[in-house]
């Protein structure tokens, strides 16, 4: 399941020719809507720009996770390939997983890149690269898990398109105060903030949603 979707993305490309752009419009726009010569009063004193920085960032592949979940099953909707999963006899907890690690490929891809364009536009340091990439690969994971199992809910709908974003925005909140709390933190080393701790609650939610994930994934297939 897995490589069926990345070989279709290599063919046709549409993360890195649709998502990936749209991603990095939204980061351009974010920062072309905050004056850099705003200042947080504090002891730091740090720029508007840096500091909301995070919070930006994961909005921003959180809009771009949305479209990559909404067409990772939009595909075997169209194609009538639904009915085939149910009746090739593939364990479900096993397509759930190949779905959500495809979709975590090209999110992983997607947010390298948004990464570097976060760095340009926002200027902020990386103090706890360790912590940063543990939260981007918690976060995602998470991302993926949770939205991988709502696409497949409203995969059989016709308002799938508009329909995913609000079932899957709200079971994510969690996941992006972690990640955003998290990801300050290893931006700026922050004592007051618990970075490691906000990286521990992405890896409760992560495991949450692998199981809810693997127990109902296959009666969702079977109603959608």
């Amino acid at each position: 399941m897995t490589v069926k979707d990345l070989r279709i993305e290599l063919t046709s490309r549409v993360v890195m020719a649709q998502i990936l752009p749209f991603g990095l419009l939204i980061l351009i726009l974010f920062g072309l809507a905050i004056s850099p010569d705003l200042v947080v009063v504090g002891d730091a004193r740090r720029p508007v720009i840096e500091e909301i920085a995070p919070g930006l960032f994961w909005l921003t592949v959180l809009l771009s996770a949305l479209m990559a979940l909404g067409r990772a099953f939009a595909l075997e909707a169209d194609d009538g390939n639904l009915d085939a999963l149910r009746m090739a006899g593939l364990d479900p907890a096993g397509v759930f997983l190949g779905k959500a690690l495809a979709v975590t490929v090209q999110l992983v891809a997607v947010e390298t890149v948004l990464g570097f364009g976060a760095f340009v536009v926002f200027g902020a340091p990386v103090a706890r690269p360790g912590l940063l990439a543990a939260t981007v690969l918690l976060a995602t994971v998470g991302i993926t898990l949770a939205g991988t199992l709502y696409a497949a809910l409203a995969a059989g709908l016709r308002v799938r398109d508009t329909l995913v974003p609000l079932l899957v925005l709200p079971v994510l909140a969690p996941v992006l105060l972690g990640a955003t709390q998290a990801s300050r933190d290893a931006l700026f080393a922050d004592p007051g903030v618990p970075g490691w701790s906000w990286a521990g609650l992405l890896a409760v939610f992560s495991l949450l949603y692998l199981g809810v994930g693997m127990l109902a994934f296959g009666p969702l297939l079977e109603e959608s």
